[in-house]
């Protein structure tokens, strides 16, 4: 009598899982665009149709969300510097939808804490500046300005990023510039 059990259990399990390996092996493609729907959802009844009562109605397959399309930015950057007391910096200036501004990265390896000033220049002399203290440490990081309205060509606009000690002397330890030339070799 066990194996009778078994033998009805295990043929109740198969059918009850047809729908399941249905739904999970997709959408018959012959059928595609006949009103059939495929899919987990609708092998359990579950789908829109069935849940509101209404008629058979065509599926729909809306587009699959995905991330939002970023918007296109665009970069002007200088060399990458590097100082002897163990800094490196490299500064751009960004523009994307009609804004522009100015980010200068950095890694400071010099074992103290330093101060940044980094500065855009555009057309008509406008100038956008801002400090940023750039903690000792081995971790990337990076200063940025605001963005504001871009008031020219991308090329019209510079930007000049000064790393200093930051006691009474400001002792200058590298000037990264978005348009600077690269090193020579000698």
């Amino acid at each position: 009598m066990n194996l009778r059990l078994i033998g009805i259990g295990a043929g109740v399990l198969i059918i009850l899982s047809l729908p399941l390996a249905g739904a999970i092996a997709g959408p018959d493609f012959a059928g595609q665009g006949d009103g059939k729907g495929g899919g987990l959802f609708t092998s359990l009844g579950l789908s829109h149709s069935s849940r509101t009562g209404g008629g058979a109605r065509p599926a729909t397959d809306p587009a699959r969300p995905g991330p939002p399309e970023q918007p296109r930015t665009d970069s002007r950057c200088g060399p990458e510097l590097t100082a002897p007391q163990g800094l490196e910096a490299q500064t751009c200036v960004l523009a994307s939808e009609g804004r522009t501004w100015g980010r200068s990265y950095y890694r400071n390896t010099s074992g103290r804490a330093l101060d940044a000033v980094l500065t855009v220049m555009g057309p008509a002399g406008r100038t956008v500046q801002i400090r940023c203290a750039v903690a000792a440490g081995d971790e990337p990081g990076l200063c940025e300005t605001p963005r504001g309205e871009s008031a020219g060509a991308p090329d019209a606009y510079s930007a000049v990023a000064e790393f200093a000690v930051p006691d009474d002397e400001g002792r200058l330890l590298l000037r990264s510039g978005s348009n600077s030339p690269a090193p020579s070799g000698g």
